[in-house]
């Protein structure tokens, strides 16, 4: 059995078709019922998919979801997907959304992860938890302080995660999948223009879960999907932050 959240669409919507496939019983958890009792009614009879409608910025979406986690006994993986982004400075930008980010990329996360795990590392078998992160988490950008900052910090949770689970000879496995500009709902949510961003820079959510996947077979932490990504992030990792000061962003406003 896998817990998907966000699994309503994008990537989510993916990983749970792709694990459907290889036979995994599904919990699918985000706001939209309606999505989410259509995309389980079309993985059935193939595979069980249990809908959970919650909204994980809230107390109440946060206990029902792990509650779910904690009652599934034959939980196998995790995956916390869900996730938005905004496009202002930090302190022209809506402070009630930039909270409901932090809620959502780093409480929640750590929250189902924590159910999550207390559940797989006492049974001593295999296990996985996959935290959808993003490129982000390898710099900054202007317009997406909190975002670059709480995928930074979801990296550097799961990174913490495998030396524990590493040193403890558990086969519970963890990783940050760190995708680039993806065709899904969520930078048309965004407001991203897609005409503005080249054609070689967009991958399919199918690419980047398949990658995922086989990622997580080989036991990475860190995933990547696609070799301009790779690329990007390995130099972000090496360039000071005055070179990155300056690179800027295509069309971005100068103003101070």
């Amino acid at each position: 059995m896998v817990l998907i959240t966000g699994a309503s669409s994008g990537i989510g919507e993916t990983f749970a078709r792709k694990l459907a496939a290889r036979g995994f019983d599904l919990i699918l958890v985000a706001r939209r019922t309606e999505k989410l009792h259509s995309l389980a009614a079309e993985l059935a009879p193939a595979v069980h998919a249990e809908v959970v409608t919650a909204d994980l910025t809230t107390e109440e979406g946060l206990q029902a979801t792990e509650s779910a986690i904690r009652n599934c006994a034959r939980l196998e993986m995790l995956v916390n997907n869900a996730g938005f982004g905004t496009m202002k400075r930090f302190w022209e930008a809506d402070l009630h959304g930039q909270e409901q980010m932090h809620k959502l990329h780093v409480m929640a996360a750590m929250r189902l992860t924590h159910a999550a795990l207390g559940l797989m590392v006492p049974r001593g078998g295999t296990g996985a938890v996959i935290n959808v992160s993003s490129v982000a988490a390898f710099g900054q950008t202007e317009g997406n302080v909190s975002y670059c900052a709480t995928k930074a910090w979801m990296n550097a949770f799961t990174q913490g995660l495998d030396m524990e689970l590493h040193g403890i000879g558990s086969k519970v496995k963890v990783q940050a999948l760190c995708p680039g500009f993806t065709m899904s709902e969520f930078h048309d949510t965004l407001g991203v223009d897609r005409n503005n961003i080249p054609g070689f820079l967009w991958m399919q959510a199918d690419a980047v879960v398949e990658e995922s996947l086989r990622g997580l077979e080989r036991g990475e932490v860190i995933v990547i999907p696609g070799t301009i990504y790779k690329i990007g992030a390995a130099l972000m990792r090496h360039l000071s932050h005055g070179i990155k000061r300056r690179i800027g962003k295509p069309g971005k406003d100068k103003r101070v």
